[in-house]
């Protein structure tokens, strides 16, 4: 679990510089200049990314679990997904109603990811690892949203359609075949 915590702590404590550290992170960029602040960052993340992956694996050899499975989480996880893909989709589609309105999906989409995943599991790495993304996207979220909102391209209904196809899409990739594929779990039961 120390692993686990460590990449916690470095992947989220630098993402969490613009919210909540913004007078460093500017001294730091004014040091460093922007392709050396991009540098530590990139760095620094992916460490903290790897030590991630590394201590969850490590911590799911030997599971402390919390809790009883609670039925029927499954397939809440999985419909509150389908919405996580599509907000994803929409932080990078062009041109549609959910980011125009949401102003922040990817932050939204990572808050409903790290929340559907806390909600079907059941041990302290499980806790840790999405508890910990759940309140970085709600911190982060907060702070984004204190920011004056940045000028987009007016919506379109093309847009909002191809961005919701695009996330069921993902959706389905990961549901039926990256999940377990990649991660050993096939979230529905396969």
């Amino acid at each position: 679990m120390t692993w686990l915590a460590l990449g916690l702590a470095l992947f989220l404590g630098i993402h969490l510089t613009r919210a909540l550290a913004p007078q460093w992170r500017e001294a730091q960029l004014a040091r460093l200049g922007d392709k050396g602040w991009k540098g530590v960052y990139t760095l620094v993340s992916l460490i903290g990314f790897g030590l991630i992956l590394w201590g969850f694996s490590r911590a799911r050899l030997e599971p402390v679990v919390l809790w009883a499975p609670i039925r029927g989480m499954n397939h809440a996880t999985a419909a509150l997904m389908l919405v996580a893909m599509v907000l994803l989709a929409a932080a990078y589609m062009p041109r549609n109603h959910l980011k125009a309105k949401l102003q922040h999906p990817l932050t939204l989409a990572v808050k409903t990811w790290a929340f559907a995943h806390l909600i079907a599991n059941n041990t302290l790495a499980d806790l840790m690892l999405f508890g910990s993304f759940l309140v970085w996207s709600i911190l982060v979220f907060r702070a984004a949203r204190r920011r004056p909102a940045p000028a987009l391209a007016a919506p379109t209904v093309a847009g909002t359609a191809a961005t919701v196809v695009v996330g069921i899409a993902l959706w389905a990739v990961f549901a039926f075949w990256a999940h377990a594929a990649w991660l050993g779990v096939a979230p529905l039961g396969r």
